[in-house]
């Protein structure tokens, strides 16, 4: 008989804003090409113009910030009430304090049988006058801690971290601020990316161990970017921290991790981020949630186009059927 035509592939158009930074590391040729193939055309947004007269879109992905991109997106929405949006501005808004952003932790309900997870304790200090008040063995701290800006959008400054030795150091702080405890954690990091459904751990290098008696001849701080190089201290330090190899460093159970992933986009609403956690060295298979950012360095994960591709895909194609 005839031959039968084949259906045409529905595309879909994702529309892309990112400052020009992260747009450079996301938006490689070879991720276009294979989201290309699959059928999803990825669509720069100019953010000179409306996004109301621009598209329409099948998905805003976004990392943008500021009111009036907010009101945008919102006019956006309501005008196309299909989009999908990704990720909700009030959402993301939940990770730009690290307050809010770690109660998130505490929201989270999984059944755990070999592991249990938390938070560090903290505690926050509005102003200066706190800094010469504060007493941390009531807020239950003790030195050294990790001071944190309470604001984490990303900025430069937000991310500008002290591991603070004594009360000395506390004085030279900029509030607003959060004091974490530092538990020591075999000076690795697990960084757990979550793209939708997909979690992926790897490791990198932290702060080293510190030994009781490497407290008391210190200096009164040290910021993050100096407290990493102390893997490179001279072999007579070793009675103040403990080194370690990265490579021995044993990965969380991934069905863990996994577990805390899904729990963590149910309570954020979030489908991109990355969360980093620590072992803690005083209990066994206790794991400690420190940081959650949005939508994180994705180009630097193993096949991310690939991984990127098959998320838009699931996404967009659940969206059709709804």
């Amino acid at each position: 008989g005839p031959m039968k035509m084949a259906e045409p592939m529905r595309r879909y158009s994702v529309g892309y804003a990112l400052a020009p930074k992260k747009q450079a590391s996301f938006i490689q040729v070879s991720l276009v090409n294979l989201a290309k193939e699959r059928g999803i055309d990825l669509i720069k947004i100019d953010t000179d113009k409306p996004l109301i007269d621009q598209g329409p879109f099948d998905c805003v992905l976004h990392k943008m910030d500021g009111d009036d991109w907010k009101r945008q997106l919102k006019e956006y929405g309501s005008e196309f009430p299909q989009a999908l949006i990704i990720d909700s501005p009030e959402a993301i808004e939940r990770l730009h304090n690290r307050i809010s952003m770690l109660q998130a932790v505490g929201e989270v309900e999984i059944d755990c049988e070999n592991a249990s997870f938390g938070i560090p304790k903290q505690t926050v200090i509005y102003d200066a006058k706190m800094v010469s008040a504060i007493n941390l063995e009531n807020e239950g701290l003790e030195f050294p801690v990790i001071a944190k800006p309470l604001v984490a959008d990303g900025s430069a400054k937000s991310h500008k971290m002290l591991l603070v030795f004594n009360k000395d150091g506390l004085r030279k702080l900029k509030p607003p601020i959060v004091l974490q405890e530092f538990v020591n954690h075999g000076a690795v990091i697990f960084k757990v990316y979550v793209v939708g459904d997909y979690v992926k751990c790897v490791k990198r290098k932290s702060l080293p161990d510190v030994k009781e008696d490497g407290l008391g001849r210190l200096e009164s701080y040290l910021p993050f970017s100096q407290v990493s190089n102390l893997n490179n201290f001279e072999k007579n330090d070793d009675k103040y921290y403990k080194l370690m190899n990265l490579e021995n460093a044993e990965y969380p159970p991934l069905s863990f991790l996994t577990n805390i992933a899904r729990g963590l986009r149910r309570v954020t609403k979030l489908h991109l981020f990355n969360f980093d956690v620590i072992r803690d060295d005083r209990v066994g298979n206790r794991y400690l949630i420190i940081d959650i950012n949005y939508f994180p360095g994705y180009a630097k994960m193993p096949n991310y186009e690939r991984v990127l591709t098959d998320f838009f895909w699931d996404v967009l194609n659940q969206n059709d059927k709804s």
